[in-house]
């Protein structure tokens, strides 16, 4: 499956792309540039019944765009 097929897959089962989650997490206050992304992976498999999977490519596009930061490599 590609990365696209993800998204796409993800759009079809919540109605939702993920500028549109990302709204949604600010709105309920999730959003925040060191959020986790446990805390996204368990909001999205609660109220968009998301697997891990999907969840994850959702994280990728936040991270991606700069709407959290990744993980800081050890030095």
């Amino acid at each position: 499956m590609t990365f696209q097929a993800y998204l796409d897959t993800i759009k079809a089962k919540t109605g939702k792309t993920p500028e549109d989650l990302m709204k949604l997490a600010k709105k309920k206050g999730l959003l925040r540039p060191d959020m986790k992304a446990g805390e996204l992976v368990a909001w999205l498999k609660k109220d968009f019944g998301l697997g891990q999977g999907h969840s994850m490519a959702v994280w990728a596009v936040f991270k991606d765009e700069g709407w959290v930061e990744g993980p800081r490599k050890r030095s």
